[in-house]
């Protein structure tokens, strides 16, 4: 499907307005100017690449919204807890979790640049945007990149129905001889809540498979789905699917690892802790936890050698006989080329519903745009 077709009910918007209009509405809900210009260009590299879950779409609901209700701080205190020669720890103290965690792959980067390797655990965090901009950083440097997340109870285990686990993203960048890099960036689960939201924003039902009931039934009914999945009587199903026939445990483990991983090296929060709500069911912060790796590949048989294999092994791979029917076979980071090779020229595809928030905090922040859906 074209893309004009995909976002016919979209206006397009320039991406240079987009990215300022974030940056400045998150000064306007307290951020210093330069952690805004951080928080803004993550968002709107996720725009950029055609990830719509991630972006602009998450200004107001995930972010601005916290930062009112008192649950995430605009301004982003970083402490070193500990540095080692190849690791480190740091606390975001609920700050801006985009913020630390740009900080922790510079350094994991750092550290593999003198090292070979280097991996920056962080705790007390907040939700960080899409994984691939951090894994991104490290190819960019010529470097492999690996980081992932925990976040708020979501995913059932195989054979429950409660939402334990988050989402739980196991994200990889590998540089290639390409005009990309190998980005794979998903989570454990088949789907994700950024992906409801999106559903939720068009008013469609959600695919079957995606989300099970607390009697283990199928939900598709999207609005109320995204209300029960904070409640604790909706989870996602892990990435395989529900149950073991079609492999829902590999989704299951992995989301485990992430787990562990975001948790226990930094000695930080995990599973029903991140749920959001105390006791009493009153708001309180998401102290996320996270890691990030870089690995330098000149420190084995050298960057242009890795380079080279790992984008013939994608060529390969793309060049492999087709299903019939389809009409081309992609490789992780491919399609979000595709989308950035489309949207340079046009822009950001915004949907009505999208277009009213903006101006909302348009008019909230007292900001002087005048956007193309209103000429």
């Amino acid at each position: 499907m074209a893309y004009e077709d995909a976002y016919k009910d979209c206006e397009w918007v320039e991406f240079e307005v987009l990215e300022q209009f974030m940056k400045d509405a998150l000064i306007g809900a307290g951020l210093p100017e330069e952690d805004a210009a951080i928080v803004g260009e993550i968002l709107i590299t996720s725009d950029k690449r055609g990830i719509d879950s991630h972006g602009i779409g998450r200004l107001k609901p995930i972010y601005i919204d916290r930062i009112d209700a008192g649950i995430l701080n605009p301004e982003t205190k970083i402490d070193v807890i500990k540095d080692d020669m190849t690791a480190a720890v740091l606390d975001g103290n609920n700050g801006m979790g985009h913020v630390v965690s740009k900080k922790a792959m510079e350094m994991a980067i750092e550290k593999a640049q003198k090292y070979g390797m280097g991996m920056v655990a962080v705790r007390n965090s907040t939700h960080y945007g899409i994984a691939g901009y951090y894994t991104k950083m490290a190819t960019d440097a010529g470097m492999i990149g690996i980081t992932g997340t925990n976040a708020r109870p979501s995913i059932a285990p195989t054979f429950g129905v409660e939402n334990m686990l988050g989402t739980n993203p196991l994200t990889f960048g590998l540089p290639t001889d390409e005009e990309f890099p190998f980005i794979l960036d998903c989570a454990t689960s088949v789907s994700q809540r950024g992906k409801i939201e999106v559903y939720g924003r068009a008013g469609k039902d959600l695919p079957s498979g995606w989300v099970i009931g607390s009697q283990g039934e199928d939900r598709t009914d999207t609005k109320q789905v995204l209300i029960d999945l904070t409640k604790g009587t909706a989870a996602l199903a892990p990435l395989g699917g529900v149950g073991e026939t079609t492999g829902g445990y590999k989704g299951y483990g992995y989301s485990m690892v992430v787990e562990i991983l975001s948790a226990a090296l930094q000695d930080g929060s995990y599973l029903k802790t991140l749920n959001g709500f105390d006791a009493d069911g009153k708001k309180i912060p998401y102290p996320l936890g996270h890691f990030f790796i870089a690995i330098d590949p000149e420190r084995f048989m050298g960057l242009e050698t890795f380079k080279k294999i790992a984008g013939n092994i994608c060529r390969e791979v793309r060049n492999s006989r087709l299903a019939p029917g389809a009409e081309r076979i992609y490789t992780a980071g491919e399609k979000e080329h595709v989308a950035w090779q489309y949207r340079k020229d046009h822009g950001c595809p915004v949907p009505v519903t999208l277009q009213k928030v903006m101006v909302e905090l348009r008019d909230r922040y007292g900001m002087d745009y005048t956007f193309p859906f209103e000429k």
